[in-house]
């Protein structure tokens, strides 16, 4: 039996439900993260908190946890589902409320939900690199924010499926902003370069540790806007998410990236990637 976070309670997943008047429901009106779970331990915790309390902020809703109460719950959650290797979920939303697209003008308490999925590390991939195609950015101009509506992202992923892609590559005109589910970075003489953190993209968890780990093992990295030239000539490109780490781009819309093979740069924050996931969480296996 799997168990679900609804409101406080850590329920059956059979058992937990929602009205259908909720507001993430009918308007996408919430947030959402997504926090790596390792040897049943959470991977960078209250980054992700952190950014979840902060997206709510800005949409207005108040989230009525502490966030060490969400990480203590979280915690118990994963215990009582036996997660070892896998991901949880999580979102809040406004809440229930008769349909209307102004906020509810009576006091609503917001909804929490949350549940754990396995999730196996895509270690093939790691090895073998990724291919991409490119598309242009749809999305609204609050990127920054980890709301509910996706749906920009969807058609993005979507295409790259169609395509026979890892990921797609967004860009608005000529500058490269992310992916559908990542950020972007490209590698050109030794240096890392990836979008500067503002209301384009959103500041990826994943991102924040690979500037971390590139900082302290003197790889030079800059947040900064570039170009699909920049990428078309890039040494080595990778792409970062929770669930990706830190992938090797091999090939965008049909055009090899080193040859076909991931860099060796990309290779090494790979690795240190990994020796900060083995920090946290202990010893990944083989």
């Amino acid at each position: 039996m799997k168990f679900t976070l609804l409101n406080g309670e850590i329920i059956p997943r059979s058992e937990a439900k929602v009205d259908v008047e909720d507001r993430g429901y009918q308007f996408g009106d919430g947030v959402y993260e997504v926090i790596r779970v390792y040897n049943g331990k959470l991977f960078t915790a209250n980054e992700h908190l952190s950014r979840f309390v902060k997206s709510a902020d800005s949409i207005g809703i108040s989230i009525p946890y502490t966030t060490e109460q969400l990480k203590e719950t979280l915690e118990k959650l994963i215990e009582k589902n036996k997660l070892q290797l896998g991901t949880i979920y999580m979102q809040i939303t406004r809440g229930t409320a008769p349909r209307n697209h102004a906020f509810p003008t009576v006091k609503v308490t917001p909804t929490l939900v949350a549940y754990t999925n396995e999730v196996r590390r895509p270690e093939e991939s790691f090895h073998t690199g990724v291919k991409a195609i490119l598309t242009e950015d749809i999305r609204w101009l609050r990127c920054d924010i980890k709301s509910l509506n996706l749906l920009g992202n969807l058609l993005a992923k979507q295409k790259a499926v169609e395509a026979g892609c890892y990921e797609a590559i967004q860009h608005r005109g000529q500058d490269v902003t992310e992916g559908s589910s990542s950020n972007i970075y490209i590698v050109k003489n030794g240096a890392v370069m990836t979008h500067e953190s503002n209301h384009l993209i959103l500041k990826g968890i994943t991102k924040d540790v690979i500037l971390d780990v590139c900082s302290d093992n003197d790889i030079p990295f800059e947040e900064k806007t570039f170009s699909l030239d920049d990428l078309e000539t890039a040494d080595e490109v990778f792409l970062s998410s929770t669930t990706s780490e830190v992938m090797p781009v091999i090939e965008i819309s049909g055009n090899k990236v080193n040859n076909g093979t991931p860099g060796e740069v990309t290779r090494k924050i790979q690795e240190l990637f990994q020796q900060e996931i083995e920090k946290q969480c202990g010893k990944l296996a083989d």
